[in-house]
């Protein structure tokens, strides 16, 4: 899964080994965080391997592949967790913002489940889950480039599906509201008066969703998107 290091990324890939699957733990640059999620999997019984790569490459994804199936097997869950922010307000922000932003969140997805799909289709099994977000769905000033690679996000999840579930795989979203992680640690605590939980979520209960798309049963699953945030877009 791709943005394993820490966070909501780190809290996935502990609830999948725990399922037994083998998880690769991809990273872009804190490779000390990638290696001790690696030592919790390890130490709880499961396998695990770091994988350096910037997503945002466009070679990244076959080389990614190409280890872990070398190493771990064949890829039959694949986790698109990876995000960056790089706020702005739309008249002031400039290409390379709007660029890096849309490569990771959604053009590096793109690449990833094409890879994963050439395995998944041949075995006739497999699971594709993308880790979107509320602001793709409600207005987020400051974060047109955020939102708007979100909301594709959400919109490629849904044709993929179609396109593949003939062939028993599934393909869905979770969208995390406001979640205790580095990316909402900048997040003005009063906007938690619009969230009817009033709290944020912990990168575990957005892993236990994951945990049941990823799962066996729920083969009937696909082309959804299941929101986790407390009731804020009730």
């Amino acid at each position: 899964m791709t943005g394993a290091s820490r966070g909501i990324g780190a809290a996935i890939a502990k609830a999948l080994a725990e399922e037994g699957w083998p998880v690769g733990v991809n990273y872009r640059s804190d490779a000390a965080a990638a290696e001790e999620v690696v030592r919790s999997i390890e130490a709880g019984g499961g396998r695990a391997l770091a994988l350096a790569g910037d997503v945002s490459d466009p070679d990244t994804a076959d080389a990614l592949f190409t280890r872990v199936e070398q190493e771990l097997g064949p890829v039959l869950v694949l986790v698109n967790n990876a995000g960056v922010r790089a706020d702005n307000l739309s008249p002031a922000m400039d290409d390379e913002e709007w660029r890096r932003v849309i490569e990771t969140n959604l053009s590096a997805a793109f690449r990833m489940t094409r890879r994963a799909l050439r395995t998944m289709i041949r075995t006739r099994w497999g699971r594709v889950i993308n880790v979107a977000s509320v602001v793709g769905q409600r207005a987020s000033p400051g974060q047109a480039n955020y939102a708007a690679s979100k909301a594709g996000l959400v919109a490629f999840t849904k044709t993929v599906a179609a396109e593949v579930a003939r062939r028993s795989v599934t393909v869905n979203a979770v969208a995390p509201g406001f979640v205790q992680t580095d990316m909402t640690a900048d997040v003005d605590e009063r906007l938690l008066e619009l969230v009817p939980a009033r709290r944020v979520g912990t990168p575990e209960e957005v892993a236990a969703c994951v945990r049941f798309l990823a799962s066996e049963e729920a083969g009937y699953v696909t082309g959804t998107m299941l929101t986790v945030d407390g009731g804020l877009t009730a």
